[in-house]
């Protein structure tokens, strides 16, 4: 009577693998070339908790082996006599209630991941990381799957788990590649729309699942599980876009930005609670954007978020745009949109820091692996927040390679950095004791500047023309200048000064801004210090600030009439610009994230002429050179006169090398109508009056000088010639020299 085959495992090797404890279930698992006797024979072994039997099947072969039970009744394993080198061959697996499957062995493929790919994440420097990390649908050695790779170099194990394998952290278990702590598998037979999640093991035997951070989709909020997507899949139409803007510099264009909270901005009517979709808010806003005359939109942040309360800002899935408006290839085709409407597309990017939630990076395989471990440099006690481990060579390329991932695979124009102070400095909002210096016992985060560095000389590298855009509040000097300058390499910064200034003097009753005048006009000391956007953003009409209109002093007419100013102000000044959504039309109550800005609005007449300017103004904007050409360049602005403060008049001419195409602001920041006001001009010609805030197009008294006015031969204001002019009261006036 013949004896069975002695198992080729040992029973503590089979425990490692049912308890998952093998850092390399490759090792036990799969085929293998092993000595039985004095022969060379492939022994196959697998770990399958559900299944009764189990056989081999070989490619062209009727025959299947079947594999017996050894140590373990999940545990199988069949010596395949008769093979030098085994095909790719199918388990023919049978469950206990009789239900057959035929898989390929996932243990079977050798790792998708090269030797360069770990050595060059390792060092921060793979710009391409979520073509290798996260999940890819591939096809190795002839077989349709999914591959997935995720670091976590702390985790006793990691195990891909998800509706294909019932959630069973046991049947999928990964393989740790060297010292790189980047763990592996292909999975075989499974395709797009898997949704998965990494089951993480600590060293203390704690686990933890966790959504994949180089994931591409994820599930709408509350749920939480990735989900497997092809994102290479979509049809550009955008090449001229695209060719048009590496050849362009950005700087010297009309830069109009229209900010948007897409979940917010309209909701559909029938349903108010139901977000639109990507492809809804493509038409619909596209179609807004190009009438009114803005260049650009900038989104709140649309990468996947768990809080809607969040506004986006606090980031769980950083490759994914939120699954609340569609798929990513619904994205694409809304960046597509835009692009072929003439819009250019940028997107808040949230570098900083990352919410604690609990299937997000924090303390992703165990340890504080994305961030620091001492909260005196990990955490933001403000925002309850985790920051960033810069300094951390896999952290700081998952971040770059982000940076980069939004303009390569989703076209976008630009970036704009959120929260760059707290990431420039170790004591950002912390009292002292609360921070470490760093290695020269100052406050400055080195790393966080190297990184930041970093990501603008590669987005400029890889994709000329594109914006780079730092929200920072501080004195940091260079941040608009080129890293070869000494600079952090943004392109543009945001001018929180100037906004701050700006509405803090709009917010004084007109009687009593004489005596702060320099708050209108202190800007103009720094203007050309960076490249600078004057910014009316969305955290200025938000947690009791009020709306612009209702910031605006005075009764109901005078409300309209200072926003309208400040806007023709805006305009004026040297600069690009923002503006939040709702505040072109006048909306009343403060922007709230979970329901529609009050379109209802524009049924009535004074909100209807404000949106009307708005456009004006950015179409003038758009076709007069002197208003955006030199917005950097000293030589593109000049005083008439910023001392009247008695009368709260200011007066200034933009330029371009054209004297024909100069044009002069006279901005009147009091109700006050001034008749017979006398301007310095520089040039003797009858003057057009381009665009008047008060005019009755606008919901103003039409107070005006019928069109233009030609100037007398009498110098003022350092000027050889004046211009004699009815002011009207809260208006700004734009004219124009008609030179032959």
């Amino acid at each position: 009577m013949n004896q069975p085959a002695p198992p080729t495992v040992t029973a503590k090797d089979v425990e490692r693998i049912a308890r998952n404890l093998h850092h390399d279930p490759f090792e036990i698992l799969g085929p293998h070339r092993i000595k039985i006797g004095r022969a060379h024979k492939w022994v196959v072994r697998a770990w399958l908790p559900d299944a009764a039997k189990v056989f081999v099947r070989v490619p062209r072969s009727k025959k299947e082996t079947e594999m017996k039970s050894v140590f373990n009744e999940h545990f199988f394993e069949v010596v395949m006599s008769g093979w030098k080198k085994l095909p790719n061959y199918q388990l023919h697996i049978i469950s206990h209630d009789g239900r057959e499957r035929f898989v390929h062995d996932p243990y079977f493929f050798l790792p998708q991941v090269t030797d360069e790919d770990l050595y060059l994440f390792g060092m921060g420097d793979h710009h391409k990381i979520y073509e290798k990390l996260g999940a890819h649908l591939v096809t190795v050695d002839g077989v349709d799957g999914v591959h997935f790779a995720v670091w976590a170099p702390n985790a006793r194990n990691v195990s891909v788990v998800g509706d294909f394998n019932q959630w069973h952290g046991g049947k999928h278990q990964m393989r740790v590649l060297g010292s790189s702590g980047v763990w592996e598998l292909f999975i075989p037979n499974i395709g797009e729309g898997e949704k998965y999640k990494y089951e993480v093991k600590d060293h203390a035997g704690n686990i933890v699942l966790k959504t994949d951070p180089y994931g591409f989709y994820h599930e709408m909020r509350p749920h939480t599980a990735s989900i497997v997507c092809d994102i290479n899949r979509y049809q550009w139409h955008d090449d001229a876009w695209l060719h048009d803007r590496r050849a362009t510099d950005p700087l010297g264009k009309p830069i109009s930005v229209y900010e948007v909270h897409l979940g917010s901005w309209r909701r559909d009517p029938d349903d108010p609670g139901r977000f639109l979709t990507y492809r809804e808010l493509a038409e619909q806003l596209a179609a807004y954007v190009k009438e009114m005359g803005y260049t650009h939109i900038e989104l709140l942040p649309v990468a996947e978020h768990p809080f809607d309360g969040s506004w986006g800002y606090q980031v769980t899935g950083y490759y994914a745009p939120t699954s609340r408006y569609g798929s990513p290839e619904d994205f694409q085709f809304f960046v597509d949109y835009m692009h072929l409407k003439g819009i250019g597309v940028i997107v808040d990017w949230v570098p900083a820091h990352f919410p604690k939630d609990a299937h997000g990076l924090a303390r992703f395989d165990g340890t504080a692996l994305y961030e620091h471990a001492d909260p005196r440099k990990g955490e933001h006690n403000d925002w309850g927040t985790l920051i960033f481990n810069f300094g951390r060579n896999e952290v700081r390329n998952f971040l770059i390679a982000n940076a980069l991932f939004w303009f390569d695979k989703y076209h976008i124009d630009g970036i704009r950095v959120d929260a760059v102070a707290s990431m420039l400095y170790l004591d950002y909002s912390r009292n002292e004791g609360e921070w470490i210096p760093n290695e020269f016992g100052g406050r400055e985060n080195l790393q966080a500047i190297d990184f930041i560095k970093k990501f603008n000389e590669l987005i400029f590298s890889y994709f000329p023309g594109a914006l780079s855009i730092a929200e920072e509040s501080t004195a940091w000097p260079g941040v608009s200048k080129p890293t070869y300058l000494g600079g952090l390499g943004f392109n543009l910064k945001w001018n929180m000064g100037w906004m701050n200034d700006f509405l803090t003097y709009f917010g004084k009753d007109p009687i009593h801004r004489r005596y702060h005048h320099n708050m209108i006009t202190f800007a103009l000391l720094y203007a050309f210090n960076e490249n600078f956007m004057l910014v009316l953003s969305h955290d200025e009409v938000v947690h009791g600030k009020r709306s612009l209109l209702d910031k605006m002093p005075g009764d109901f007419w005078q409300k309209f009439a200072n926003l309208r100013t400040l806007f023709g102000f805006m305009f004026g000044h040297p600069g690009k610009k923002l503006l939040f959504m709702g505040s072109e039309f006048g909306q009343w109550q403060e922007w709230k994230e979970n329901q529609s800005l009050d379109w209802h609005l524009l049924e009535f007449e004074p909100h209807r002429k404000l949106q009307q300017l708005l456009k004006d103004l950015n179409h003038l904007y758009r076709n007069e050179p002197a208003m955006h050409e030199k917005d950097f360049d000293p030589a593109g602005f000049e005083w008439i006169d910023f001392m009247d403060a008695d009368n709260s008049v200011i007066s200034f001419m933009r330029k371009t090398d054209d004297p024909a195409a100069t044009l002069v602001f006279v901005c009147n920041f009091t109700p006050v109508y001034r008749e017979n006001y006398r301007v310095g001009v520089p040039f003797h010609c009858h003057y057009k009056e381009l665009l008047n805030t008060d005019s009755e197009l606008y919901w103003g008294s039409n107070k005006g000088n019928a069109g233009g006015i030609h100037s007398e031969d009498m110098g003022w204001h350092n000027q050889p010639f004046s211009l004699n002019i009815n002011l009207p009261p809260l208006a700004t006036v734009i004219f124009k020299p008609e030179l032959e």
